[in-house]
């Protein structure tokens, strides 16, 4: 039998022993953040989720000199990259890139594993992007008002697409069905994109999607946009009408922050914090938020909560109403 290898195993052991008997110790790390940091993104690559988290993962590369990796973990409604990101060590090097999806998830679940408002740090809100309202554009249907009017004439003969059940544009349309006291029949897609050009290509008839997964269709004249669901207008979607102008009241849009595993020091955090605020401010990513729709709004560890609670319990009562479940 070769004994050798076993031999210089042991050579090696006993010099790191004689080594650490002389008090030498490994060699210290240097400031935060001194090696790449992960980027949890719960959506598949090239989702309107994953464009703006890359836009971010770039301008915050540049902010810290250090590569920002995207780790795409779709699946599950976005509950994977919640479990790698709140198992991973609190040392700042990994993050989740999070939406509205952190409170739907949970709600799906009838003994969820754990509470994202318990389970994370919560590093700062980015900003929210608006749910476009898009129409096929074969749908006689100019406004908001037009496509209420023809629900309640045709009652439930419209084909409302969606991500799948209980995803952001599900919950939201079934929040402007509810407040418009209009009918439609669910048709569930594998993704918003799929979803999207199911609408451009007349399979179905309208989609309440998050924008970015709308505006290049709309842009291309393959989808008529008609209206949005933040509560006012905004010069990024040009004179677009806000859908609570004809539904008074609604409001459904989505936001994206950064979270980390619970635990992370206070001086790593507000490192990362002053970085990711230097990074917003960066023409490059402002531009491309505005590509995205994406209002940049900055919200600290507190108001951040604050906006997530209120989801939360936003999504937890439509999931509720619809009697969704995880399958």
């Amino acid at each position: 039998m070769i004994r050798r290898p076993a031999a210089l195993f042991l050579s090696i052991a006993g010099l790191l022993q004689a080594t650490s008997a002389l008090g030498a110790a490994p060699a210290p790390r240097g400031s935060y953040p001194d090696r790449p940091i992960r980027l949890l993104v719960p959506n598949a690559p090239g989702s309107a989720t994953d464009v703006i988290g890359r836009v971010v993962a770039a301008g915050l590369s540049e902010e810290t000199a250090q590569p920002v990796l995207i780790d795409n973990r779709a699946g599950a409604s976005g509950l994977i990259a919640l479990e790698i990101g709140r198992s991973a060590l609190p040392d700042g090097y990994t993050m989740v890139f999070a939406t509205p999806a952190i409170t739907i998830a949970p709600a799906l679940q009838p003994r969820p594993a754990f509470d994202p408002l318990l389970a994370f740090d919560f590093v700062l809100m980015l900003g929210r992007t608006p749910n476009a309202l898009a129409v096929t554009p074969d749908l006689p249907v100019k406004s908001v008002a037009d496509l209420v009017a023809m629900a309640r004439a045709k009652k439930g003969q419209l084909n409302m697409a969606s991500a799948g059940a209980g995803s952001q544009s599900h919950l939201a349309g079934f929040m402007m069905l509810t407040q418009g006291k209009i009918d439609a029949l669910h048709v569930p897609y594998k993704s918003a994109s799929a979803a999207a050009a199911a609408v451009a290509s007349g399979e179905s008839h309208w989609i309440l999607t998050p924008a970015p997964a709308a505006l290049g269709l709309g842009r291309a004249g393959r989808l008529r946009l008609i209206g949005h669901s933040l509560t006012r207008r905004t010069p990024l979607l040009g004179d677009m009408p806000t859908i609570a102008e004809t539904i008074p009241g609604f409001d459904y849009s989505s936001w994206n922050g950064i979270i980390a595993p619970l635990g992370v020091s206070r001086a790593t955090l507000d490192t990362l914090t002053a970085a990711l605020r230097r990074t917003m401010a960066r023409t490059d990513v402002r531009d491309g938020m505005a590509l995205q729709a994406m209002e940049i709004e900055l919200l600290g560890p507190t108001p951040f909560r604050q906006v997530v609670q209120a989801t939360a319990k936003q999504n937890a009562g439509l999931v509720k109403a619809l009697g969704l479940k995880a399958e």
